[in-house]
């Protein structure tokens, strides 16, 4: 009988300055209970303690150390083509200040993956000190999630996961369409030819969003399988809301992510299938600097930095 070459799972992790939280990610990363066969670690500052650090991992590793900062996007795009020449059938994406939500995680988006048959799937991201409670505010309809165990119902069940028998959560527990980049995703190599990766240009912000646009546009199938998380800090703070919480708009917390979460997301709404979202963004927006805020001066900020992104100007400040 011919026998079948086990798939080649590697992983990729994007670092930048982050050595302490870098070595609590990498030990959930390299201690799965379906090992990982590679490990690419790509270091946006070029650190000696970090190539240390991944050297001492225990699976094999490559470490990718950058004299120029590439960003998120770029470091993905470097190691998800790094991998990708390895021979990888899968690409596991993680980062220096979130982790996998125990060992089985991988082994769990593997099996989603095969059993619904997708191209990418995501794991939920959770926030690192209330795994209940989801990294980044989800809205399904009109209707804004903020626990991990509401997701169930957008699944098809009325229960969480801990009240869910066996059958039927392997049924409900994906919500398709649905992934939230890069944190713990889980690509194919065939989704990664026909999707490509991440814009370089972007830098960091809006690089995911970009992914997800173009996982919508190609016809692959992806989604979020319910039973897999990720923790991640929480980043629910700089989405600000409007209209008693009916619509939310984001502001980060300085004038850096500002910068670059404007600009890139005025390139990503004139992008085909974004630009239907335009008259909303205008309105988000406008509200929320002009009525809410009484901020005239950052709308006039805002609109430059995203006619920026539309016109291409992807400088960095």
């Amino acid at each position: 009988m011919t026998q079948v070459r086990p798939e080649t799972v590697i992983a990729v992790v994007v670092t930048h300055r982050r050595v302490e939280l870098l070595a609590e990610s990498l030990a959930v990363v390299s201690g799965q209970d379906r090992p990982v066969d590679h490990l690419i670690v790509v270091d946006n500052a070029d650190e000696p303690e970090v190539a240390e650090l991944v050297a001492a991992q225990p699976v094999p590793t490559t470490y990718l150390g950058s004299q120029r900062n590439l960003g998120g996007a770029g470091g993905f795009a470097l190691g998800m083509l790094h991998a990708l020449a390895l021979g990888a059938d899968w690409v596991w994406c993680a980062d220096d200040d979130g982790r996998p939500d125990g060992p089985a995680v991988l082994s769990t988006l593997l099996d989603c993956a095969k059993r619904h048959d997708l191209d990418e799937v995501s794991p939920v991201v959770a926030n690192l000190d209330d795994p209940d409670t989801l990294a980044f505010p989800l809205r399904r309809g009109l209707v804004w999630r903020r626990k991990r165990s509401e997701l169930f119902s957008d699944a098809g069940s009325g229960a969480s996961g801990s009240n869910v028998a066996d059958g039927e959560a392997q049924e409900d527990d994906l919500l398709p369409g649905i992934a939230s980049l890069f944190n713990g995703a889980l690509f194919s190599a065939e989704c990664l030819e026909q999707v490509g990766v991440p814009d370089l240009r972007l830098f960091f912000r809006g690089d995911e969003v970009e992914v997800h646009r173009r996982l919508v546009r190609s016809g692959v199938k992806f989604g979020t399988c319910l039973r897999a998380g990720y923790l991640h800090p929480d980043g629910s703070a700089e989405f600000r809301p409007i209209l008693g919480g009916r619509m939310h708009t984001q502001y980060p917390d300085n004038d850096v992510k500002r910068y670059f979460t404007y600009r890139n997301r005025g390139y990503l709404m004139s992008q085909p299938g974004m630009r239907r979202l335009l008259p909303q963004e205008y309105a988000r927006f406008g509200w929320f600097f002009l009525v809410q805020q009484r901020d005239p001066k950052g709308f006039a900020e805002w609109v430059r930095l995203r006619g920026l992104g539309r016109r291409e100007r992807f400088t960095r400040p």
